[in-house]
């Protein structure tokens, strides 16, 4: 029999970890959403409502000889994975893949898919009432939403608000300048270097009109907020011999290699790693990538193993399906023409289709 692999988590990481495992070993891949969400699209499916069936990608095609199964881990020692559901599994080697959370709509914290979907619409409703649209974070997730909403509606006022001086200081100053170009050209009003004294009285995400201070002292009025800051790393679960590798903020330690800190059959990706890196669907496809290389060896009777190197900073920003730039490792930068052919246009959503066996 193969050795009984078990990847807790179908996100970007543990579908590309399970995919790339189905032929050597039994897969089983723990998820409890019904579809894999494309959360690269997710803000364009809170302003167009017919984009956004189109980032739920169902799990059905992903694995050829491996399975999915629809339940939450609850438990996870270094080789038992207990479900909400009762159930317990065995696993010679188990992959923790289980993300982050982030306000919505950056990422959705429901289930079901047509309950997001439901949601996403609700949102470009209560979107399509606000003349006013008020983002707490100046990250690129409040950068790429602003973007979006105006593509969306020209028309409409989008006040964005962060406490840092600047935007997206890990990255160059032309990378920084463009972007702050092309925010002034849409007419996007960045409020840096200060913080609301208390959030707004209306519920977030929630149309209502409302007028706000800052510390500063100045004044917003908007109709509809959200919130773009706020990771919450996915690693309550774990127990026994796992726990000292959870640190205070939720990460999970791990080697070069990606094992667990302490352990040599238990690896971890993406999000609820201590890598020090920019959290993405990038790195984590490419803690995979390892992951799988050194599962593979280790079954295989190797002993040498693989070890992830973080790579310099790079970003792929859009602002809307037309606009935004890019920072390549190294340093070139990209304008909004080839941002949009690599990412703005369609958000990658034909790219994981395929992935997913879906073929559009």
């Amino acid at each position: 029999m193969p050795p009984k692999v078990v990847i807790i988590g179908g996100g970007y990481g543990g579908s590309a970890a399970a995919k790339a495992l189905d032929a050597i070993a039994d897969v089983t891949l723990v998820e409890p959403k019904d579809a894999f969400l494309h959360n690269v699209g997710a803000l364009r499916a809170a302003v167009d409502a017919d984009f956004a069936p189109r980032i739920f990608l169902p799990y059905d095609n992903l694995l050829s000889r491996g399975r999915v199964v629809r339940d939450r881990a609850v438990r996870v020692e270094p080789r038992t994975v207990a479900l909400a559901s009762g159930r317990t599994l065995e696993a010679d080697y188990i992959v923790l893949a289980t993300g982050s959370g982030y306000p919505f709509p950056a990422k959705s914290d429901l289930d079901d898919s047509a309950a997001s979907l439901e949601r996403f619409g609700t949102t470009q409703k209560h979107l399509t009432e606000a003349d006013r649209v008020l983002l707490l974070g100046a990250g690129p997730v409040g950068l790429e939403f602003a973007g979006e909403i105006k593509a969306r509606w020209p028309q409409k006022q989008v006040v964005i608000i962060d406490p840092a001086p600047g935007i997206l200081s890990e990255y160059s100053g032309p990378f920084r300048e463009e972007i702050l170009r092309q925010l002034d050209g849409l007419g996007i009003e960045l409020l840096l270097g200060d913080s609301l004294a208390q959030d707004p009285p209306t519920e977030v995400g929630t149309a209502g009109e409302f007028t706000v201070t800052t510390r500063a002292g100045a004044e917003v009025t908007a109709q509809v907020w959200f919130r773009a800051y706020g990771v919450t790393p996915a690693s309550d679960y774990l127990a026994g011999a796992l726990a000292p590798a959870r640190l205070a903020s939720g990460h999970v330690e791990v080697t070069p290699s990606l094992q667990v800190k302490g352990q040599t059959t238990v690896f971890a990706l993406g999000d609820i790693t201590d890598v020090a890196e920019a959290k993405k669907a990038g790195a984590a496809m490419q803690h995979a990538e390892v992951i799988a290389g050194n599962i593979t060896s280790l079954i295989e009777g190797g002993t040498e193993l693989a070890s992830y190197e973080p790579g310099p900073a790079a970003i792929l920003l859009p602002l809307g399906p037309t606009g935004g730039a890019a920072e390549l490792p190294g340093g070139e930068l990209l304008g909004p023409e080839v941002t949009a052919q690599y990412k703005g246009a369609d958000l990658m959503v034909g790219r994981f289709a395929e992935t997913f066996g879906l073929g559009r």
